[in-house]
């Protein structure tokens, strides 16, 4: 299929799919291109793409997401593997909900003080 049937059916833009190509996320052999050089893409490249939205959707990154993948394909993602991966994705997660409760406090306190007359932004531009 083309690219832009292979958009369609998995809901990515041709843009993405092909940012995904160049990520290698997804590869494409050199012999699936027509003899007008157009790009002939196997339904295995939809079904990985359907597999990358869906481990997306669990908040993985594309660089996670790859990671993922590779590791399956080699054959080395056994299940502990694979739980200890999630492991250190929960911990990554839970330091970032740290620092964001933490920048809001401090934004807390910049209204707090643009209140008062007091705001903290303010004192650091006029510094500069």
């Amino acid at each position: 299929m083309r690219i832009g049937e292979l958009s369609k059916r998995s809901g990515f833009t041709r843009d993405t799919i092909r940012f995904y190509e160049k990520m290698g996320l997804i590869s494409l052999p050199d012999d699936d291109r027509n003899r007008f050089q157009f790009k002939d893409y196997p339904e295995k490249v939809l079904r990985r793409l359907v597999a990358i939205r869906q481990i997306k959707e669990y908040g993985f990154t594309l660089q996670e997401t790859l990671g993922l993948l590779v590791l399956y394909e080699e054959g080395v993602l056994e299940q502990e593997r694979g739980l200890r991966y999630v492991q250190r994705k929960i911990e990554r997660i839970d330091q970032q909900i740290g620092e964001m409760i933490r920048f809001r406090s401090r934004l807390q306190q910049v209204l707090e003080g643009g209140r008062t007359g007091s705001c903290p932004i303010d004192r650091i531009l006029e510094e500069m």
